[in-house]
């Protein structure tokens, strides 16, 4: 049986109710003879920049994630995906092109938009009749240009175009398609930067992150009969850059308000339990509706815990036994969570060390959705994995990133060796750090002094695994914006 007619058997068990072993849907259930089998509808759940160490079921004992754990329990736990990059913008044009870094139109956070031949997982799922949405933050073109939305593959969006504006969860308005949605909250720009699009909130009215959820439970509700697909990028938990140590805004520490913990660290607990109670309130939704069993979940972060507003990401040991934090290509700024759910396909409690990363959703998507593969792709599909079968799984030969800010820097893993070239500002070809995952995960020790064959079989690499990009080249320029 080729991989496309096990997963139309996948599907029709979980259109029958059968649970796991296909064997268990010989036949339609009673009063399912007509029910007609159709491709599943996929929900992508993103945050923003939360740690591999932020939920409980990766080893968090501080903050609260019950729904997630509960997913995790459902569902499938990955232990080495990665995300597209260690910062925001070009780690979601990865994820949405099925191209690496090395590939991809945007690499670093600088406003470039996509342009009308990129091509996105939503234009081919729109195509194969999938309704389509975004909600939340989007950063991939700004108003008016090639790159938004709707002129992306989506029917629908809402949300932040620009990343400085979503620093704001108390922001002036948002947008939905192309039109600005005027919100009651007032905000003062950062001193002397009068048209800066972030700022602070002074009345603090309506926050971001419920109205994306509230949206969110819309979509689903809206398209419910018909298969889609929603992109819902949250930006829970980011900062507020321009709020300085105040920048966790959350409308209350919930759970943590009596904790004697520094302020920002009870923002940040108190936005990520936020954060799950409403994919709690998702999965509530999909079940009452009768969606669970048609629904694939996922769930994942842009890159790694960062470090401002005031929040320390050492407090909750935030990227776990893994060393680094946002910015970094060591293992803490680009290894994620990556949680997958789907009931009567998927086996609950499962665990895989299945080395993938963001690149691989868009295949994984085709297949899903019974599309032919695109050409050109850097991503495998992972569906094997997923419906138990990961004999059959391709791995890939290589991951590759680059990095466009702290002078540049790029990363290669392959197998159990990780290399690192770093300050290609000032050292374009300098010499390579080389990690042993498999023995030292925590990336404490270089050995590229011990594993010269190695060294040497890597280097070209560097240059091989990347094409040329107007603007991205490894030099003295940086990103122009942080977020």
């Amino acid at each position: 049986m080729n991989r496309r007619d096990f997963l139309r058997q996948a599907v029709s068990a979980a259109a029958c109710g059968g649970v796991m072993g296909l064997a268990g849907c010989a036949g339609p259930r009673r009063g399912a003879e007509h029910s007609p089998v159709r491709q599943p509808n996929i929900l992508f759940i993103l945050a923003d920049d939360l740690g591999y160490g932020d939920l409980g079921c990766y080893g968090q004992r501080r903050i609260q994630t019950p729904n997630l754990d509960r997913m995790a329990q459902e569902g499938l736990r990955f232990t080495q995906h990665y995300a597209g990059s260690a910062v925001c913008a070009p780690s979601r044009c990865s994820l949405l092109t099925g191209l690496h870094t090395g590939h991809t139109r945007i690499r670093g956070n600088d406003r470039r938009p996509l342009l009308p031949e990129d091509v996105t997982i939503a234009q081919r799922l729109r195509e194969a009749g999938y309704a389509t949405g975004v909600i939340g933050k989007w950063g991939l073109g700004e108003a008016g240009s090639t790159g938004i939305p709707t002129r992306q593959g989506f029917d629908y969006f809402f949300g932040y175009l620009n990343q400085q504006h979503a620093h704001n969860y108390y922001p002036e308005f948002l947008w939905r398609n192309e039109e600005k949605v005027p919100l009651p909250n007032v905000v003062e720009r950062p001193a002397g930067r009068p048209n800066h699009p972030g700022g602070v909130s002074t009345n603090r009215a309506v926050y971001s992150h419920d109205l994306f959820m509230k949206e969110a439970e819309g979509f689903i509700r809206q398209n419910a009969s018909r298969p889609f697909f929603l992109y819902l990028a949250l930006t829970i938990p980011h900062a507020n850059n321009e709020a300085g140590v105040k920048g966790m805004e959350v409308p209350d520490w919930g759970p943590y308000a009596q904790e004697d913990w520094p302020e920002p660290q009870k923002g940040y607990a108190a936005m990520i339990t936020r954060m799950d109670e409403g994919i709690g309130r998702l999965l509530g939704v999909l079940k009452e509706l009768g969606l669970e069993e048609r629904t694939i979940v996922f769930f994942s972060s842009d890159n790694g815990p960062h470090q401002e507003g005031g929040a320390d990401p050492r407090f909750f040991q935030s990227s776990g036994p893994l060393r680094g934090f946002k910015r970094d290509l060591y293992e803490g700024g680009i290894r994620v969570p990556m949680l997958v759910r789907w009931p009567g396909v998927i086996r609950p409690g499962g665990r895989t060390e299945h080395v993938s990363a963001f690149w691989d959703f868009y295949p994984t998507c085709l297949e899903l959705a019974g599309l032919e593969a695109d050409k050109g792709l850097d991503g495998i599909s992972f569906l094997p994995v997923l419906v138990g079968e990961e004999t059959g799984q391709k791995e890939h030969a290589y991951l590759y990133w680059e990095l466009h800010e702290a002078g540049g820097i790029q990363a290669i893993r392959t197998g159990r060796w990780k290399a690192i070239r770093q300050n290609l500002a000032l050292a374009p070809d300098g010499r390579l750090e080389l990690y042993d995952l498999k023995r030292d995960p925590a990336e404490s020790r270089d050995v590229s002094e011990k594993h010269p064959d190695v060294v040497k079989e890597l280097r070209p690499l560097f240059d091989t695994a990347r094409t040329e990009a107007k603007g991205y080249w490894f030099g003295a320029e940086r990103s122009s914006e942080s977020d």
